[in-house]
């Protein structure tokens, strides 16, 4: 159901049983998937594609041009999945030349006032909790959890299943499997509960929690606990993602805790 007082663009694609409640603006090019419920006073961008069964919120604005001095007007997009919730007054700006697009996928959870720069990329089962502030080109794993008034540099990567707790200023990727904490933020622990909710078993738990103890506790630095894991501890799924990651992680990773 379209509301008589809501703008629709005639070259918006509207999905079956979708809903945009009164006052809110659909504007050219605009993808809107099927069972999505538009709430009042919301604005919706040129360039935007919504997925299934997703919920906007009043006050969100998504596919707005970029807060970037380089954007040059080119057709870039926001993409989001399906069963994603959006709260009150989120933002979420539209790519630029460097990935052409910003991403939420599915099935995520994005709390009032949450702030999405351009060319950011959201995994699926991402949690962001109210006033989280993502800068532009970060990189949110799946079911990454980043708890209220959180902050990014530009640049940074939160890895999967990470917990970071409110208020953190992250500078430094944030590794898989671990919460965040602190100021300056570093390693406070191995995110055990967080991986328990989601099947992980006591022995994946234990050997993530071996993995980090040589890397955080028994080292002084990484390249030595990097070493030290290679030389002591079986290879597995989890040394191996951990390990990616931190050879992809240019401009480092969180420290241990002081």
């Amino acid at each position: 159901m379209i509301h008589q007082l809501a703008v629709v663009s005639e070259t918006a694609t509207i999905g079956n049983d979708v809903h945009i409640g009164p006052f809110s603006s659909i504007g050219d090019d605009v993808v809107i998937g099927d069972g999505t419920y538009i709430h009042p006073n919301v604005t919706i961008y040129s360039g935007t594609r919504i997925g299934k069964n997703c919920q906007v919120f009043p006050g969100a604005v998504i596919g707005v041009i970029p807060q970037d001095l380089k954007f040059d007007g080119e057709a870039t997009t926001v993409e989001i999945g399906d069963n994603t919730v959006i709260r009150e007054c989120v933002t979420i700006h539209r790519g630029t030349k460097d990935k052409w697009k910003t991403v939420i996928g599915s099935n995520c959870l994005l709390m009032t006032y949450v702030h999405i720069a351009h060319d950011c990329i959201i995994g699926n089962n991402v949690i962001l909790a109210s006033y989280v502030g993502l800068s532009g080109h970060c990189l949110i794993d799946d079911y990454a959890i980043l708890e209220g008034k959180s902050a990014t540099q530009q640049f940074v990567r939160v890895g999967r299943h990470a917990f970071v707790a409110g208020g953190s200023l992250i500078r430094k990727n944030i590794p898989p499997f671990v919460k965040a904490a602190r100021e300056p933020i570093g390693f406070a622990g191995v995110n055990a509960v967080g991986l328990r909710r989601k099947g992980y078993s006591d022995d994946d738990v234990k050997l993530i929690e071996d993995i980090y103890r040589v890397l955080y506790v028994m080292n002084n630095s990484v390249s030595k606990g990097i070493e030290m894991i290679n030389a002591t501890l079986p290879d597995s799924e989890f040394r191996q993602e951990i390990l990616d990651f931190i050879a992809a992680s240019d401009k480092g990773i969180i420290r241990g805790m002081i």
